[in-house]
């Protein structure tokens, strides 16, 4: 008994963390936060200029929705002059023409589809005008690494960069300075045929797109400033951080200092594997370019602490999951029966 006792103290002992040691930063990471630091202010002056030049066609590419006022002319028959709201189902009615559907067109294009429809039956060469009177209001969340983080009410047409304007641009502080994806997450059942990479699209589950805002603003891709639809929700996450989860001792989010960390340093930040962990299984889940905008990576940790692994280099927003090993969750349970069994008969001898 004493021999067991003996045993399981030894095996407790080895299963204490190291403690872990606090470094002061290098001249090199100093220097990347200060190049960090940079970057977000010249994304900073990106999204202000847009947003600047952008006021002049903030209406062109307004698609039409329920609830928006619509004032319709027809210059070469006056009763054929309307003003409507459209309807819940995106739908008006007029004149001659009975009922049409509207939702999502742009004004020009309805005037188009209203001029064409007139050729065909009662006039020719029309000239029609849409002017949309009132538009409905649209309600927008960006949360995350902005100065001013809230829900707002617009109207009109917005795309990302009015949103983070309107948010007032992107945090730069040293411990909420903004990463470099953006995610814009679309409420289920939503139109719109956007040129992103969808990584959820099954319904009714919600669509998310993931935007580098790097190759947006700094390199200028504005086909990633994506029209904003009622509901939507961007989110931007902080700088440098990667994800440690499932059978670690501290699980959270990290710094990702220099962004030269491994797996296995990621895994020590965590405090290290619990004993029922599997090691040999975990997973970086990671937001990509590819088609389906997320890879998952197998890494095997005891292969890496033999030297027979390669630690790979993770990136920011990178999710490590370590899952729960079956056989050695028996064997802890099972030291731990017979732990409460050994003190249960200590404390017998002892009355």
């Amino acid at each position: 008994m004493l021999t067991l006792l003996l045993a399981f103290f030894l095996i407790s002992c080895a299963s204490k963390p190291s403690p872990v040691t606090q470094k002061n930063p290098t001249t090199d990471q100093i220097m990347e936060q200060i190049e960090s630091s940079k970057q977000v202010k010249a994304m900073n002056e990106r999204i202000l200029m847009s947003s600047l030049s952008s006021k002049k066609d903030l209406y062109r590419d307004y698609k039409i929705g329920p609830e928006d006022l619509l004032e319709i002319s027809v210059f070469e028959e006056e009763k054929l002059n309307k003003t409507v709201r459209v309807s819940s189902q995106g739908n008006i009615s007029l004149p001659l023409l009975g009922i049409l559907r509207v939702g999502g067109l742009t004004a020009y294009e309805l005037e188009k589809e209203i001029r064409d429809l007139l050729v065909e039956k009662y006039l020719q060469n029309p000239h029609v005008s849409v002017f949309i009177k009132e538009y409905r209001n649209q309600r927008i969340s960006v949360m995350g690494a902005v100065e001013k983080p809230g829900v707002f009410d617009v109207s009109g047409q917005k795309n990302i960069l009015d949103a983070l304007a309107l948010a007032g641009g992107l945090s730069s502080g040293p411990d909420k300075e903004a990463g470099q994806l953006l995610f814009l997450i679309r409420p289920p059942g939503m139109e719109g045929d956007l040129p992103a990479k969808k990584i959820e699209s099954n319904d009714p589950t919600p669509k998310t797109f993931v935007i580098d805002l790097e190759e947006m603003l700094l390199k200028g891709d504005l086909m990633l400033n994506l029209p904003l639809l009622h509901g939507d929700v961007i989110n931007i996450p902080v700088s440098g951080k990667v994800f440690v989860g499932g059978e670690v001792k501290r699980p959270g989010g990290f710094s990702l200092k220099g962004k030269k960390m491994t797996v296995t340093q990621a895994i020590a930040m965590a405090e290290g594997l619990k004993q029922e962990a599997n090691g040999t299984d975990t997973k970086i889940f990671r937001y990509s370019e590819g088609q389906m905008g997320k890879e998952i990576i197998s890494v095997n940790l005891h292969s890496i602490h033999k030297g027979v692994g390669d630690d790979l280099f993770l990136k920011e927003n990178d999710i490590i999951i370590v899952p729960k090993s079956g056989v050695k969750t028996f064997l802890m349970e099972l030291r731990e029966t017979v732990k409460g069994l050994i003190g249960f008969g200590f404390s017998l001898g002892g009355v």
